[in-house]
């Protein structure tokens, strides 16, 4: 891993609107605003119901802890958004494999052609903001952001993320 240096003092942000998270952030909430319209308007559902449903579509069973923690909610956020999806017949809970207490999620019949609708929506929204850029500059971005990240965890004590293609154990 390269040496860390800090920025150039020409480089320091002046305001909190030049920091870097801050910009982040502000993207972040633009990206989120624009896709919570949209799957509102066009398929019924919050974009936390949104990120549940995209989550169970690729990854089901999921317990709620591992989806809560997937989806960035804390468990309460996610236990009253899987109950709303359950009572809509979107999402099924079933008896865990393991432990008698443990409880699968998977989406239902429904749940899945909602589901299928959404990721078309979410993939074309992503073909234009990647269009926004050149292919070196998505190359350049991507890995930009999973050093940004790796440093983001690093400074909170948190590990990284399992690789792609590693099975994510489940912790309860």
């Amino acid at each position: 891993m390269p040496d860390r240096l800090p920025p150039p003092e020409d480089d320091a942000p002046e305001t909190i609107r030049d920091l870097l998270s801050y910009r982040i952030h502000r993207l972040a909430n633009a990206l989120s605003r624009g896709a919570a319209l949209r799957y509102r308007r066009e398929f019924g559902v919050s974009l936390m119901e949104w990120r549940i449903l995209a989550l169970l579509g690729a990854f089901a069973p999921m317990t709620l802890k591992r989806l809560a923690r997937e989806a960035g909610l804390d468990k309460s956020q996610a236990s009253r958004a899987v109950a709303g999806l359950v009572a809509r017949g979107l999402v099924l809970r079933q008896p865990g494999e393991g432990d008698g207490r443990e409880v699968a999620l998977r989406l239902s019949p429904a749940g899945g052609r909602l589901q299928q609708g959404l990721m078309r929506a979410a993939r074309e929204r992503d073909a234009a903001f990647r269009a926004a850029l050149g292919v070196a500059e998505r190359a350049a971005f991507s890995a930009a952001l999973d050093r940004l990240e790796a440093e983001a965890r690093r400074l909170a004590g948190v590990p990284p993320p399992p690789r792609r293609g590693e099975a994510e154990r489940d912790e309860g």
